[in-house]
């Protein structure tokens, strides 16, 4: 999602939020223009979308973006991606098994990724980093600080996912405005820009999630009536539905690391061009495997129709039909595979709206958010109704779980329920919180344990508990319990099980100003190292192909610069002194690359005549 800048004069913005869509594939951030949100350049060249990928280096540096897409094929494990699936889980969720590249630290619940430099990382920190380097990007663009933000998260991400989204955000020094769901950020943004009234659904299918929402926009007000989804269905299943193909067809039971980082690339990249072509081809260590759009189409087929009952339980829980529902926006690069498009339009007998960027506007809607939480001349614009995804509740006698607010309530909200004890002379009660739509404990998720104790001993029956359940615009669940004979009270704020505590994230946040221009330093030696390697493999490439346009001394000369560039960027700690050997190697580089060129001018102009051209 996107955020809203405040202008006060055309050329500089006053404000300093932002708006962030932290996807799964790619990052974006946004802000209000001139009285329009848009997305920044992020990343290399004009490019919106920063690759959500992660490098991590022997010597502690870090790379983001396309310079750690880079290094997945030759640091597999070194690298992460995806991350954003692994937000709020354990080790021993279903998610973390699934075909990947990722090297995990064994016997912790705490999902904690093996990477370079010693010390494992958690998904909270990966996010972090992400978020980090889109803030940079944001300062640099408008030459001033940025510490606000509006996140955007999976409508369906449960409350510990939440909590680790807001904990990354705190960990790259930004003040989290708002947690938005990204279907109702997509709504937003769709709503105020085309003047949209009615039912609407969005249909988001990212990298890692899929969400559905039912949305009825009136005059400025947005309210949320049901949403459903799954925070473990995406476009990274298509990558995998190829990648098991080919590896089934290859006979390769066991796929390295390297193997399975090299293929999820390949098979992502097919699948891009299946949207365009009917057929693309996989060249995978000397062969080719060719994918049929139709063959494709088969193997994702289940995948959508996962889509399919989410679409149905929440038009049901809107209590509407698909023939009510006034347009579908779609959400998510997902959604340009055109099988997902005939899906969709068949599921609401309608064709879908895709004339914003599906990619963006997510992100212009937090920018939106964004601008309507700190611009005071627009906060009575426009009434954002959210709700909450999944039913909360406690565990009762029995191992069942009663419900205290039920999925799609409106929120913020505050709801108790009266509780009484179970035996006679008892002087405490343990309350565990749980969400989810199932009737036993056992299959909810577990949220959190607390004890209220000092209840007066008195016969079963008579002690009278109330717990109170409050859930504040992020989404995030505060408990509290109260003996309404002594009025003694115990509270809970719910944490992820399976994140950062607090400690952890303020230790963290102080080791980064202490050790802030260490690390910014660090940064740019491995910002230059990346650059070195990519210049020494094109010098070394283009010597083996055409060496033969440099004279004995040329190529001696090339070579000798080629090794010192080498050597340099083994060894030096000195970024500066790094940037400007690659300078140097570009200046004595530049005849050989115009002779390369020329080359490649005459061997097409073969055959032709200068009319031709």
């Amino acid at each position: 999602m996107k955020g809203f800048l405040q202008i006060h004069d055309p050329l500089k913005p006053k404000g300093s939020a932002v708006g962030i869509d932290l996807g799964t594939t790619n990052s974006l951030v946004a802000a209000v223009i001139q009285g329009k949100p848009a997305c920044l350049s992020v990343d290399e060249g004009e490019s919106k979308l920063l690759p959500s990928v992660v490098h991590y280096q022997p010597d502690g540096g870090v790379a983001v973006g396309q310079r750690a897409v880079a290094q997945l094929a030759t640091h597999p494990t070194d690298t992460v991606k995806s991350v954003k699936r692994f937000m709020g889980k354990s080790l021993g969720d279903a998610e973390t098994k699934k075909l990947g590249s990722y090297a995990f630290v064994e016997g912790s619940g705490v999902v904690r990724f093996k990477v370079a430099g010693g010390n494992p990382v958690t998904p909270i920190e990966v996010s972090g980093e992400i978020l980090r380097a889109l803030k940079r990007k944001a300062e640099a663009h408008f030459a001033g600080k940025v510490e606000q933000a509006v996140i955007t998260v999976p409508a369906y991400f449960d409350d510990a996912q939440r909590q680790a989204t807001k904990d990354a955000g705190r960990l790259a020094g930004l003040d989290v405005l708002r947690l938005l769901n990204e279907p109702t950020a997509a709504a937003l943004a769709y709503g105020l820009d085309k003047g949209a009234q009615g039912l609407y659904a969005v249909y988001d299918l990212g990298g890692g999630t899929f969400d559905v929402s039912i949305l009825e926009l009136t005059d400025g007000v947005f309210q949320v009536k049901a949403v459903g989804g799954d925070s473990a269905l995406g476009g990274d299943d298509f990558d995998r539905a190829i990648v098991e193909r080919l590896l089934t067809q290859r006979g390769i039971g066991a796929p390295s690391s390297a193997q399975i980082a090299e293929l999820l690339q390949l098979a992502r990249a097919a699948k891009e061009g299946l949207t365009v072509a009917t057929e693309a081809t996989i060249h995978f260590e000397g062969q080719p495997f060719t994918v049929r759009r139709e063959e494709f189409e088969q193997w994702i087929a289940p995948l959508l129709q996962k889509t399919g009952v989410a679409v149905r339980r929440a038009l049901k829980d809107a209590q509407v039909t698909a023939a009510d529902i006034k347009g579908v926006v779609l959400v998510g690069g997902s959604t340009r595979v055109p099988a997902v498009r005939r899906f969709v339009e068949q599921s609401f007998g309608k064709p879908p709206l895709a004339d914003i960027d599906p990619d963006q506007v997510v992100a212009l809607g937090a920018a939106v958010q964004a601008d309507l939480l700190t611009n005071k001349d627009r906060q009575d614009e426009v009434l954002l109704l959210d709700v909450i995804p999944l039913s909360l509740g406690l565990e009762t006698m029995g191992g069942i779980a009663e419900k205290v607010i039920p999925r799609n309530s409106s929120i913020p909200i505050a709801q108790g329920q009266l509780f009484t004890t179970f035996q006679d002379g008892q002087t405490a009660m343990d309350i565990h919180v749980v969400q989810g739509e199932r009737e036993l404990v056992a299959d909810c998720r577990s949220l959190a344990r607390f004890r209220l104790a000092g209840i007066p001993p008195m016969a079963a029956g008579m002690g009278r508990v109330e717990v109170r359940f409050a859930v504040d615009a992020d989404g995030i669940l505060s408990v509290s319990a109260k003996e309404l004979t002594t009025g003694v009270v115990s509270s809970v704020t719910v944490k992820p099980t399976h994140g950062l505590t607090d400690e952890e994230i303020e230790q963290m946040l102080l080791d980064s100003i202490d050790h802030g221009e260490e690390d910014m330093a660090r940064r740019l030696l491995a910002e230059q190292q990346v650059e070195a390697q990519r210049m020494l493999l094109d010098g070394h490439k283009q010597l083996q192909q055409n060496g033969d346009l440099l004279s004995n001394e040329e190529r001696g000369v090339f070579v000798t610069k080629l090794e010192a560039l080498e050597a340099l960027a083994r060894t030096t700690k000195d970024h500066h002194l790094l940037k400007q050997a690659i300078v140097a190697m570009d200046d004595i580089a530049k005849p050989f690359v115009e002779r390369i060129m020329n080359r490649a001018i005459a061997t097409a102009a073969v055959g032709h005549r200068v009319e031709d051209f």
